[in-house]
């Protein structure tokens, strides 16, 4: 038995990759340096990654020219690439849109038209769809109803949606669904509301946790049986640090079964026992990170390589704590980390100069082919442990083989014996370096 395994690390912040395998032998007095795989121990099975499809992605994605779109649905959606299976769509304008836009600003839904979605959101998903075929899974949220339904008069800030809309709304809601599935995108999930507990500049509502249920429970749910739809629905689409208690707060006898999965973003921390928490008292219930990016707001956008490895971190720990989907936010963004209509700047894994034409490959892309590439929709995390905090790592069963992904975030190399069924096999991961190894069952 041996393991095959690839090591991407960035000297002179370039990328490199390894290509090498290790033998494992009948020894198992091994003690120090140890990553242990259990495949007897079953957690959770895996669905899919996938990406986000905005109005500014879609724009930028227009300005390259055909070799460069190429590259970008080469890179995410084949089968040598990242594999993805999904995208993120927003309903309507969000922070991540050259501007405010609604498919309808009147009452009863007078002049519903996708036409402002169709101008850079469809052609991308048009191209990204006859790369994949028709295993695309579309996840559809919502950042604001319409401005004339809220409390505050505009998209911006907060605000509520009026009582005397939620009806108006969950058919709104329910009519983009239609369209969509209609022109030919195969819309599979759906989350009540982007980030329910905060008040943008940008396109914004909030929910109080007895709100999101009173909608989901009384206007959504009716609303989408009454229109024939069915779907998988999320709850939450905020950040990890309060999803237990949006989960416990939202989910009772009568939701519980309305209620597909939980979702959530990476913004305010690890929070990975909380995640554990939600699997631990929700074992049936799907949880996804619906939205993660490096924020320039937060982070430094120079430190590509650091912000690379910030994020498999976040990943591994989120896997190991039950995660079943996972999305990236913007498939790709310009040099600025935009276009975005409030100035909401942040990192994707692929930038557009404008000035020169050039289109830059950042460090995140090769740190989320380590895990998408390789862990397939279906796999099922097997049981792990490691020697050192220094040595993150998952991994999972999937398609005929054990599957490790490794991540070494130190300036020194790290060796580690993998240890497998009484056996053991020696490597020596590289500085700051991901890792993924392949031990055909």
């Amino acid at each position: 038995m041996k393991m095959d395994y690839v090591t991407t690390v960035f000297p002179d912040g370039k990328k490199k990759q390894i290509y090498n395998s290790c033998d494992f032998r009948d020894v198992d007095e091994v003690e120090n340096e140890v990553l242990n795989l259990y495949p007897g121990i079953l957690y959770q099975t895996f669905l899919g990654f996938g990406g986000a499809v905005t109005d500014s992605a879609g724009y930028v994605y227009s300005l390259l020219n055909e070799k460069q779109k190429e590259e970008v649905l080469h890179s995410y959606f084949s089968q040598d690439g990242c594999k993805y299976q999904m995208v993120r769509v927003p309903i309507d304008s969000c922070d991540f849109s050259l501007e405010h836009y609604e498919a309808s600003s009147l009452e009863n839904q007078e002049g519903f038209s996708l036409e402002r979605m169709g101008k850079y959101i469809f052609p991308l998903l048009d191209d990204i769809q006859k790369a994949v075929g028709e295993k695309l899974e579309i996840m559809l949220t919502p950042w604001s109803p319409p401005a004339f339904m809220k409390t505050n008069g505009e998209r911006n800030h907060g605000g509520r949606l009026k009582r005397e809309y939620y009806g108006q709304w969950a058919e709104y809601i329910c009519r983009y669904v239609r369209e969509l599935r209609a022109k030919g995108y195969p819309v599979t999930m759906l989350s009540v509301q982007n980030e329910p507990k905060a008040v943008q500049t940008w396109d914004s509502c909030t929910f109080t946790a007895e709100e999101e249920k009173e909608f989901l429970r009384d206007y959504l749910v009716p609303a989408l049986r009454r229109n024939y739809i069915n779907l998988k629905l999320f709850i939450w689409d905020h950040n990890k640090e309060r999803i237990l208690d949006r989960a416990c707060a939202v989910i009772d006898k009568d939701t519980d079964s309305m209620i597909g999965g939980i979702a959530a973003h990476w913004y305010s921390g690890d929070h990975f026992e909380a995640v554990q928490m939600v699997h631990d008292r929700y074992p049936e219930k799907e949880i996804i990170l619906s939205e993660a990016c490096i924020e320039y707001c937060k982070y430094q956008q120079g430190d590509c390589l650091e912000n690379a490895k910030k994020y498999a971190h976040d990943l591994v720990g989120n896997l190991k704590s039950g995660l079943t989907r996972f999305f990236d936010w913007n498939l790709i963004l310009d040099q600025q980390g935009g276009p975005n209509h409030v100035g909401n700047y942040c990192d994707a894994p692929y930038l557009y100069h404008r000035e020169n034409n050039e289109l830059e490959e950042r460090p995140s892309l090769a740190y989320l082919w380590h895990f998408s590439h390789f862990i397939r929709p279906g796999a099922v995390r097997i049981g792990s442990s490691v020697y050192t905090e220094k040595l993150e790592a998952a991994a999972f069963e999937t398609e005929g083989e054990y599957v490790a992904v490794m991540l070494n975030r130190t300036k020194e190399p790290l060796p580690v014996n993998i240890r497998l069924n009484g056996k053991t096999a020696e490597l020596i991961l590289e500085p700051e370096s991901i890792s993924t190894g392949r031990i055909k069952i």
